[in-house]
């Protein structure tokens, strides 16, 4: 048996980080992958579906150009449009691979397990260390659907190894992984269906963000089936069928299961350790990332964070921290997201319903898109920007934008929250005209007044 300082399970953006540094430091890490080096963002996440999306969103704004007056004929190598995302995808998983070599992390390419608290077995290896962190990410939560288990369906995972362009494409799941890449295949043209249980796209946001991404799939051709389930799943002759409990019947040749995550820990043997887990399978931790096994961390959203490569990375850097003898927590940062539909979503801390939930004197001011010069002048008018704020204290509680690049613009609303700014810091910044960002100020400045527009549900 081998011995070392620290074992990583799991390559992910936050694994990564921590073992190349604690080797740089000259301390032994072996780090356990059972798949590709790099977790799900690099191989089957953020950098193959933002590869992906940088061709399927100039298609789609190609075509949408004749409300400008210009006529575009759109024609889509989708062979080559896979085979660039493939190639972005190796040249990161590459990068992966030189980093931790030259950190001098001894990689163990096997399924990990514990053997006990501080024990981790992978084939014939064996490494004990009074360190061991959990980074092992989350995989595709797949239905119970009759018939679906026989069937040739994609997820995430196999999405980027598509080699033709499926003529129809059938999406079941109304989350941000089947809007992206749903809106992806219909922009470089395959007639797109979205089947959802709930009665909105991205449920978990506010009403708004769904009325307008709805009306902006609708303008790209996609059908949108709410309130509805699957019932059953066939496939013959290379086409898809569904029947719906409405009665509806759908077919394609493509057919993409998206409707959640779940954790990657059904194989570490937990018990070994008396690591606990929740009744969903994901690691319990603390506000310092400490599992119940003494000396075991978990981070990323194995361990039921937000299922972003931000917060997993951010994780990397608050543990590291706390491993230090730093007073640090996991949550001591603003969150931020973004979904990469077009129009884009960008959001930042609470929405006015959560506010409200935990007692806080919030209000929200939002100015729609329609009303921005720059959105107007460029035909991106379908959007708005929204911010939450304290009425007792004028601190910015969050921000909701949707509207073209609202993932760059959200920084700026990241940013002063993180320095405890208000928005009258916000209303007085001079901003550049016309931009974007020139409807920041403009949105703060909707709180002076008392003929100011407010959210619906104010």
């Amino acid at each position: 048996m081998e011995t070392a300082d620290l074992i990583v399970i799991g390559s992910g953006q936050g694994g990564v980080p921590l073992a190349a540094d604690f080797a740089k430091e000259g301390r032994k890490v072996v780090l356990f992958e059972r798949d590709a080096l790099g977790g799900s963002c690099i191989n089957y996440g953020c950098t193959p579906s933002k590869a992906f999306l940088a061709a399927a969103h100039n298609a789609g704004r190609a075509r949408l150009a004749k409300k400008l007056g210009v006529h575009a004929q759109v024609e889509v190598d989708f062979p080559a449009v896979m085979e660039r995302v493939r190639g972005i995808r190796h040249q990161f998983n590459q990068g992966t691979k030189r980093r931790l070599e030259s950190a001098g992390v001894q990689v163990v390419c096997a399924e990990a397990s514990f053997a006990d608290y501080h024990t981790i077995t992978a084939g014939d290896v064996t490494i004990e260390a009074p360190l061991v962190v959990i980074n092992t990410g989350t995989s595709s939560l797949i239905p119970n659907i009759p018939g679906l288990a026989d069937t040739p369906f994609l997820t995430n995972r196999n999405f980027f190894d598509l080699q033709e362009l499926p003529p129809r494409l059938l999406v079941i799941g109304g989350g941000y992984i089947g809007l992206e890449l749903g809106q992806g295949l219909a922009r470089l043209g395959s007639e797109t269906h979205l089947i959802v249980r709930g009665d909105r796209l991205l449920a978990q946001e506010e009403a708004e963000v769904s009325d307008t991404l709805a009306e902006a799939f609708r303008q790209d051709g996609i059908s949108l089936h709410f309130n509805v389930n699957t019932e059953k799943v066939t496939h013959a002759d290379g086409v898809f069928t569904l029947t719906l409990d409405d009665g509806e019947t759908l077919q394609g040749e493509a057919l993409l299961v998206v409707i959640g995550r779940k954790p990657n820990t059904s194989t570490l043997n937990a018990a070994a350790a008396d690591l606990e887990l929740d009744s969903q399978g994901f690691v319990k931790i603390d506000d310092q990332f400490q599992t119940s096994s003494p000396g075991v961390y978990a981070i990323g959203d194995a361990a039921r964070q937000p299922a972003f490569t931000h917060v997993s990375w951010e994780d990397y850097r608050r543990l590291k921290a706390i491993l230090c003898g730093e007073r640090r927590t996991r949550s001591d940062r603003v969150l931020g997201y973004a979904v990469y539909t077009e129009p884009q979503v960008g959001r930042v801390g609470m929405t006015l319903e959560q506010a409200q939930h935990q007692g806080i004197n919030a209000r929200c001011v939002t100015l729609p898109m329609a009303y921005i010069a720059r959105a107007i002048e460029w035909g991106h008018d379908l959007g708005f920007y929204q911010m939450v704020v304290d009425q007792d204290t004028d601190q910015i509680l969050g921000a909701t934008l949707v509207g073209y690049e609202a993932a760059e613009l959200v920084h700026v609303f990241l940013s002063l929250m993180e320095a405890k700014a208000t928005w009258r810091l916000l209303e007085q910044s001079v901003h550049i005209h016309p931009t974007y960002g020139e409807a920041l100020p403009s949105l703060a400045r909707l709180l002076i007044g008392d003929d100011m527009p407010s959210c619906p549900n104010m």
